[in-house]
């Protein structure tokens, strides 16, 4: 049997579509409390996981060394929507790794709103590297090189130093082996790895509460999540879920979107961490499915809960802004994490 389905898609009051999907919350221990579907199935994280890809540049030393500071840092941790202050932050991180764009290997693509994609046409300019969703990670991965005084060249290769810290980093506060998970490419050329959901939500439980870290790591985890949090457009950007969700929620949760329907969490005041998969890579039902998972976990105020409701259950509009359908997570199933906390 698939997974179940957790989001549906309404035109007037008919089901239209459905989105199947699994996810998972975890506790620090990799204890898992509550599941959905086939969690044990590996799925690439994707973008979901740069929090965790940060690790080595704040650890090792060098995040203090360039002295980023915490909006730079979440850029790292970041995909960003490629507004100027994006573009801007990014380029001051590669200066301060003595750096320029050219040095950037993620390769370049339109920023994801209209209105920054014409400030290019009406300069006759094309996108560059600073320009990627992923800009940011990799000059965190450039100063990272730096600081370890490796070669800045080829940063992107599996056997690279600074994707070796970078996959230990993971494996380690995950609790898995890369070496022994699939291997594919990223959008931005990095190697991503194949997990099961269960140790990926482990990772951000360990991310959001620091335990059962060494010191040193356990000092890094938190750097990046205040910096994330208390910084939430560096890691998205205009109308994005992880921007709005992250500043209407006032660092209570950590929310980071990943390609293909992949989305993690971390929510320290319960000790928990989230990951989950929507089958069919819809970015449209993962967040929906993710808002589900807060609204059901928190105790949420009426601010809160109107923050995220818009995310739980977006209305449709047509091109005339009539209101045609609705998006909605499917309630009875996730009722059960409910009576988690």
């Amino acid at each position: 049997m698939g997974n179940p389905v957790l989001v549906e898609v309404l035109r007037g009051e008919t089901v239209e579509s459905r989105h199947r999907g699994a996810l998972v919350v975890v506790d620090a221990a990799g204890r898992v409390v509550a599941a959905l579907g086939d969690h044990a199935r590996p799925v690439f994280p994707r973008s979901s996981v740069k929090a965790l890809q940060a690790l080595p540049l704040v650890e090792s030393g060098a995040a203090d060394a360039l002295d980023l500071d915490d909006a730079e840092l979440a850029l790292a941790c970041a995909s960003h929507s490629g507004e100027a202050v994006h573009v801007s932050a990014a380029r001051v991180m590669l200066m301060k790794a003595g750096l320029d764009e050219d040095a950037l290997e993620c390769g370049s693509h339109w920023p994801q709103r209209m209105e920054d994609v014409a400030v290019l046409h009406r300069a006759d300019a094309n996108p560059c590297p600073l320009h990627n969703n992923c800009s940011g990670k990799h000059a965190g991965f450039l100063g990272l090189a730096r600081t370890l005084g490796v070669p800045t060249r080829g940063y992107v290769e599996p056997d690279h130093p600074v994707q070796r810290e970078v996959r230990a980093a993971i494996g380690e506060i995950c609790g898995v082996d890369l070496t022994d998970m699939a291997r594919g490419t990223d959008g931005c050329s990095i190697p991503t790895y194949a997990m099961p959901l269960a140790p990926l939500a482990r990772g951000f439980a360990c991310l959001g509460t620091g335990d059962g870290l060494e010191p040193l790591r356990a000092e890094a985890a938190k750097r990046i999540y205040n910096a994330c949090v208390g910084n939430p457009f560096m890691v998205a950007g205009t109308g994005r879920f992880c921007t709005e969700v992250m500043a209407a929620l006032g660092g209570r949760v950590f929310v980071k979107t990943g390609a293909e329907g992949v989305f993690t969490a971390a929510i320290p005041e319960l000790g928990f961490g989230v990951a989950l998969k929507c089958d069919d890579g819809a970015t449209r039902a993962a967040e929906t499915m993710m808002a589900a998972v807060i609204d059901a976990l928190l105790d949420l105020d009426e601010d809160e809960a109107q923050a995220l409701a818009r995310w739980r259950a977006p209305r449709l509009e047509n091109w005339n802004g009539r209101h045609v359908g609705d998006i909605r997570a499917v309630e009875e199933a996730f009722a059960p994490l409910r009576d988690l906390t």
